[in-house]
């Protein structure tokens, strides 16, 4: 099967579509995301029912044609953005159904199984979870734009199964409480678009105490790469997702034990970019990098070090902030955190945490502490910001660019 279906037995609950009545005066803004997102679904359900290629903008999708040599249905979709301005891939349809295949077998995936997702469509992880329920049969649940008690009400009222969400998202669900309400129907959590924290992990069995979590790691570029289970060792994103080659390089192209870039071939690779951009995404020999470093170990786990963009240069030595953000997540349980780079006069840059509370700040010293003696003094937070909020992406990941700014005004 080359093509997207929208099975028949996929159903759209317009309850939980509707506008949230509980916002608010002058919360408009959230019905209106709410309400634009089940349009799309719509426009989107009316392209795949006519076999059709499209591509996802913010206005909703719009039907593309093949390239010469191109056969079988392609979508265009944007990258998250997190460390810089979007980008739109291309990828086949066949490209993600593998996948959905993959999933079905694996977790057991049926057409009674309802589904949730909470970002916006015209961003790859919710648009997955939702073509993937439509494809199986399942049922949907748009979420994207409503209060998380909101979103946490509908969850319980509609018997949501299978959830597809980010750590932010996760987050935000865990916190709003939703005392009283039943959540045992909730069998599995894939968690895309960021690193699961070991604390964030324990609040989500805490609270969806039927579910098994499986975060994954992958790209927009890659989809799936690796995904992670419960014996997975701390620290690591997990062993290769099945039919995923991930080969560690280095600065010169050969394999190397080492911390390396991250190589992937797999069928679920992207065909390329929209358009001719400057990015660090290469291709040789059927193998894709998007310009992210780690290692694995010896029993095949990866260890995520960081994004090539995202790296900087303390005391002349290469630090990755996603692998300090990474550590001290594992010991701060407080809340979300965001770690970015400041300029440093002597050094070049230092390091800089930002959180939300102020009251949180004795124990995020005490994961520094830590840090410091596992990563040393140049991976280390110089800094420790409190900020109003975290702001995000509407892929639902921080927006690291508008957070370090924030950042470099503290000084």
């Amino acid at each position: 099967m080359n093509q997207f279906i929208w099975s028949n037995s996929s159903k759209i609950d317009a309850i939980a579509f509707a506008a949230d009545p509980s916002l608010p005066t002058g919360s408009q803004q959230s019905n209106a995301n709410h309400r634009r997102n089940f349009n799309m679904l719509q426009e989107i359900r009316s392209l795949v029912l006519d076999g059709s290629s499209f591509q996802m903008r913010p206005g909703g999708p719009i039907a593309i044609r093949l390239l010469e040599g191109e056969t079988g249905e392609i979508l265009e979709c944007a990258t998250a953005g997190s460390s810089g301005t979007p980008k739109i891939i291309r990828r086949s349809h066949r490209s993600w159904i593998a996948s959905f295949e993959v999933n079905a077998k694996l977790f057991g995936l049926l057409s009674t199984d309802t589904y949730a997702v909470f970002g916006s469509l015209e961003h790859s992880l919710s648009l997955y979870g939702v073509l993937e329920a439509a494809h199986i049969g399942a049922n949907l649940c748009m979420l994207a734009g409503l209060r998380p008690d909101t979103q946490l009400e509908l969850l319980a009222e509609k018997g949501v199964t299978t959830l597809y969400a980010t750590p932010t998202q996760l987050e935000a669900l865990v916190s709003a409480g939703g005392q009283g309400l039943g959540f045992e129907k909730i069998k599995r959590i894939f968690i895309g678009g960021g690193a699961c924290s070991m604390a964030l992990a324990e609040k989500c069995r805490a609270f969806f105490t039927s579910a098994d979590l499986y975060p994954f790691y992958g790209a927009s570029e890659t989809s799936f790469i690796t995904m992670a289970n419960a014996n997975t060792p701390d620290g690591s994103v997990g062993m290769a997702y099945p039919n995923v080659e991930i080969s560690i390089r280095n600065g010169t192209g050969q394999v190397t034990n080492g911390t390396g870039e991250i190589w992937v071939r797999s069928p679920y690779l992207f065909t390329g970019y929209v358009e001719q951009i400057e990015s660090d995404t290469k291709h040789q020999d059927g193998f894709v990098t998007v310009g992210e470093f780690g290692q694995l170990d010896e029993a095949g786990n990866l260890i995520i070090k960081g994004r090539k963009s995202r790296m900087v240069t303390v005391a002349d030595q290469n630090v990755f902030p996603d692998e300090t953000e990474q550590f001290l997540s594992k010991y701060f349980a407080a809340g979300p955190l965001a770690v970015v780079p400041v300029p440093d006069d002597k050094r070049g840059h230092r390091l800089a945490v930002v959180i939300v509370d102020e009251a949180n700040k004795p124990e995020l010293e005490s994961a520094i502490d830590l840090c410091r003696k596992t990563l040393g003094m140049h991976g280390t937070p110089k800094y420790i910001f409190v900020a109003k909020h975290l702001p995000q992406l509407v892929s639902g990941k921080l927006d690291y660019s508008k957070i370090t700014a924030w950042a470099e005004d503290q000084l």
